[in-house]
């Protein structure tokens, strides 16, 4: 039997080592994701980012055992840490905070390096997903380093995208800092039994309202009278606030059904498909710049290479009339 017809009929031990090949980008791994893209397209993708310290991972757990006991889906987790500095190999390993998921045949955790990749993914994640799709997984969830500013690699990922917040980080709301507010499909307020939970929720509702106002204020004699403003877009999706404690199970179940409108949200506006369209794109436009960059570093030799960097370097020349000129070929 070949490692993806296995992979199809879903044993394990055959889909551990093609995540490990799809990885080191062996050409038996290529091969392996060429046949089984067309396997693929069936899976709800859930991204689930935010700030180090709101508890993503334990969300992640807890929403991943409402998942197998609620609706027994199959689940697939993948998890992008941090590279070692020594290995660069995944920091966190398999996730020890996913204990509870251990033993479950119906559940995958995949830790994996994100070996420098801005964005919070590493680069072989859409390939993973793919893999794990074409395994049968109905749920792959997408949980992100977590470097803030640099997340919103994820929205072009996911179809459902969730912003984990938590109070008492420092700042009302650490997602207006770092830009992320913005790819949300569902906001989460984990932590929910922390002081300064009410502030967090006010800042990310007066966040929102600005993006999606619902209300119009105007004054009349001096007093504040609002008036609901005329629906423009009638499918247009705002994004809920919940508030769950992870760590006691709290909130999760409101969560999973959330998720879930989110989804049958998209499937009836169309924006499934057009989701679907952009993270293809988006992964193929990644996979043409690393073969035509890999091209291109195989056509020149390194000594001319070196000496147009070495021109660089002493500003000589621009970075941009350097790469011109490389191109063009005017400096073999």
């Amino acid at each position: 039997m070949s490692l993806t017809q296995s992979i199809l009929e879903g044993n394990r031990l055959s889909l551990t080592r093609l995540l490990t090949q799809v990885e080191n980008d062996s050409s038996d791994g290529r091969a392996a994701l060429a046949e089984l893209f067309l396997h693929t397209g069936k899976a709800h993708l859930i991204g689930v980012t935010g700030a180090p310290g709101t508890g993503k991972s334990s969300l992640v757990n807890q929403l991943t055992l409402h998942y197998r006991k609620e609706k027994n889906n199959k689940v697939a987790i993948i998890a992008v840490d941090p590279s070692s500095p020594f290995t660069g190999g995944a920091v966190l390993g398999d996730r020890v905070r996913m204990r509870d998921l251990s033993g479950d045949d119906g559940v995958f955790i995949r830790s994996m390096a994100s070996r420098g990749s801005v964005g919070g993914l590493a680069k072989k994640t859409a390939a993973f997903v793919q893999v794990f799709d074409a395994a049968g997984y109905e749920i792959i969830i997408i949980e992100t380093v977590g470097a803030g500013q640099s997340e919103v690699d994820i929205a072009k990922l996911a179809h459902t995208t969730v912003v984990v917040e938590a109070p008492g980080l420092g700042d009302d709301i650490q997602a207006i800092k770092a830009g992320i507010l913005e790819i949300a499909d569902v906001l989460v307020i984990n932590k929910a039994d922390r002081p300064g939970v009410e502030n967090t929720e006010r800042a990310l509702r007066s966040t929102l309202e600005l993006a999606h106002p619902t209300k119009r204020i105007f004054r009349h004699h001096g007093q504040s009278m609002s008036v609901d403003v005329p629906e423009i877009d009638t499918v247009m999706w705002i994004p809920p606030i919940l508030k769950t404690v992870s760590t006691e199970g709290k909130g999760i179940a409101e969560l999973a059904d959330a998720i879930a409108r989110h989804a049958e949200h998209l499937r009836q506006s169309g924006d499934w498909a057009d989701r679907d369209r952009t993270r293809l794109r988006s992964e193929l436009e990644a996979l043409l710049q690393d073969e035509l960059m890999n091209r291109f570093l195989g056509d020149i030799q390194q000594k001319v290479y070196d000496d147009v960097l070495d021109k660089v370097i002493q500003r000589d020349i621009s970075p941009y009339d350097a790469v011109r000129s490389l191109l063009n070929g005017k400096m073999k």
